[in-house]
């Protein structure tokens, strides 16, 4: 099964690409989907559309895992990324990926086992589940690969 893990943002959307196959795990690819801020917001939400779907087509994808909204204090932010989050979904949907979302908090209980879970602590364990010598360079990415994680590990009779 490969699961693209989202996590999502308006300048910088994570992804990932994880294959899943009896038990075992392994990263195939992982990178963000960079926006400019002098670009207009309906061309930055295109932008991450269609980029999403190319993604889908590269990957031969089976299912779309995105880290659900945590509400910042900064409402404008919020309602950005929520419309993000929304073409995102709907990029899913036309391309007849099932949706799951994951709470921030469902992220690190499963990756770390502690809901308060610091992000290098996040970053630490995806690194350590998945035999990499060298971290994942870029956050947001190495946020993407934990939301596909959860993902497998949520869904999934696992061997460890």
């Amino acid at each position: 099964m490969n699961v693209l893990g989202i996590d999502p943002g308006l300048a910088s959307v994570g992804w990932a690409v994880l294959k899943f196959d009896k038990g075992l795990f392994k990263l195939i690819e992982c990178g963000c989907i960079e926006t400019e801020k002098e670009t207009p917001f309906s061309s930055r939400l295109g932008i991450i559309f269609e980029e999403t779907k190319k993604l889908s087509e590269k990957f031969d994808l089976d299912v779309l895992a995105v880290e659900e909204l945590y509400f910042a204090k900064n409402v404008k932010t919020a309602i950005s990324v929520a419309q993000c989050l929304g073409v995102i979904k709907l990029a899913g949907c036309l391309l007849k990926l099932p949706v799951f979302e994951y709470t921030p908090l469902n992220v690190k209980m499963t990756i770390t086992g502690y809901g308060r879970a610091e992000k290098r602590q996040v970053e630490a364990m995806v690194k350590q589940t998945l035999g990499l010598k060298n971290g994942i360079k870029h956050g947001h990415a190495s946020d993407a690969v934990a939301v596909a994680l959860t993902h497998c590990f949520t869904n999934q009779k696992i061997k460890i």
